[in-house]
């Protein structure tokens, strides 16, 4: 009798020689890529869907709708890359956005950017996509907020999902930066403010652990 490993070998090899992406069903998971400001995650996230794509495989690209910096194409990196995506909304339903499109089009993958700011409700919804409809769904995003406080979305990212995976950034003393600094037009550290206002390198500076305490006077 053939093992599990075996089995999912074959269907793997029976669904590329017909182009359709069989074994993404049997390894269906929910990841969340996290990481501080200026990281590559959305660069990680294009690079994803580009080898999706370049195989034949139909992807869904979402963004979140509160992050219109872009004039442009809804997914940028800071390296010049982008992509069209969809937008989500806290109401968006995106089980039933998602798996709609999947009925039309049979989905290989569905990538988030900006998943921080999902709600508890729609991570839940995502969740069930790689249970229930058998689609992968890897979701990019910060985990901390300029006060070193978790977001939403990605507290129940942390909680459920199936892996986790740390992109690196580099603080300026060359150790690895987790935390994300939010900077006035002066250059000084914010300490008070509402969790999420939209901002680049103007508006935020990734550090380290170390010198984003120092520079909040904690």
């Amino acid at each position: 009798m053939a093992t599990l490993g075996e089995a999912a070998n074959s269907v793997n090899r029976a669904g590329l020689s017909r182009g359709k992406p069989y074994f993404v069903a049997l390894m269906a998971k929910l990841y969340f890529y996290y990481a501080s400001m200026n990281a590559g995650k959305s660069t990680t996230l294009l690079q994803a869907d580009f080898n999706y794509r370049e195989r034949g495989m139909a992807t869904m690209l979402w963004t979140a709708a509160l992050d219109d910096r872009s004039d442009h194409q809804a997914i940028e990196s800071r390296i010049g890359l982008g992509a069209d995506a969809h937008r989500f909304e806290g109401d968006t339903d995106l089980w039933e956005r998602i798996t709609a499109a999947h009925r039309v089009e049979p989905l290989a993958c569905v990538l988030i950017d900006e998943a921080q700011f999902l709600t508890e409700a729609q991570v839940w919804q995502l969740a069930r996509l790689a249970d229930e409809a058998k689609v992968p769904v890897l979701c990019y995003g910060l985990r901390t907020d300029f006060q070193g406080e978790l977001f939403p979305g990605a507290k129940v990212l942390l909680g459920i999902a199936d892996s986790l995976v740390e992109l690196k950034a580099v603080c300026h003393c060359g150790r690895k930066s987790t935390m994300n600094l939010r900077v006035d037009a002066s250059g000084a550290a914010v300490q008070h403010g509402a969790q999420t206002e939209i901002g680049g390198n103007d508006r935020y500076v990734a550090l380290c652990r170390k010198h984003f305490t120092e520079a909040l006077g904690r």
